[in-house]
């Protein structure tokens, strides 16, 4: 991500990104331009959407695009980031462009963008008290990260090709069949 501005506050951040043709993540008063995705990143997004929104048909629960941002209220800061899936039981008003009380967050994660969805974004989004899995789906092998809440913290757990992520927490099951389907995905031997 490339930085744009600094000292913006949230309110500005929200009106700027509603005129802006460019997506731009917001971390405590600065706006980070986002890059373009491959489109290996961009099927897997898609799929895990399709996959989810269709097991959530008929439930509470809705399933959302990276268009929809999540916003974190962090100590002293705002931010606002743009996770590739988002699954909420308690949406946002439909006017709104963010949810604040996501279940599942998913993001699709290479090795460009590693260090920032494992590191800053999985400790600010084990912060949403609503949080109940973050999902981290690799671009290049089939295999998923699973950092789920429990009584004692997150815990952690892994999927590899051919696995089925359970979540209970919004009652279905996520195949990894169906997120890597019509990509290439190595297995990293």
């Amino acid at each position: 991500m490339h930085r744009e501005s600094g000292n913006v506050t949230a309110e500005r951040y929200l009106v700027d990104e509603a005129r802006s043709p460019a997506r731009r993540e917001y971390v405590g008063g600065v706006a980070y331009a986002m890059a373009g995705a491959s489109n290996a990143h961009n099927q897997i997004a898609t799929n895990t959407l399709v996959a989810l929104a269709t097991r959530l048909r008929g439930t509470a629960c809705r399933a959302f695009n990276s268009d929809t941002k999540v916003r974190i209220h962090l100590p002293g800061q705002i931010r606002f980031y743009y996770p590739d899936v988002s699954v909420t039981c308690r949406p946002n008003a439909m006017h709104e462009s963010f949810q604040d009380a996501p279940r599942v967050v998913v993001e699709v994660t290479s090795a460009e963008k590693r260090r920032i969805d494992e590191g800053e974004k999985l400790l600010a989004y084990q912060t949403i008290p609503s949080l109940a899995v973050y999902l981290i789906v690799e671009q290049d092998r089939a295999r998923v990260a699973v950092f789920r809440r429990t009584a004692a913290g997150f815990g952690f757990q892994e999927f590899e090709s051919g696995g089925v992520v359970p979540l209970p927490e919004i009652g279905c099951e996520l195949p990894l069949a169906e997120v890597y389907d019509g990509v290439v995905a190595t297995t990293g031997e």
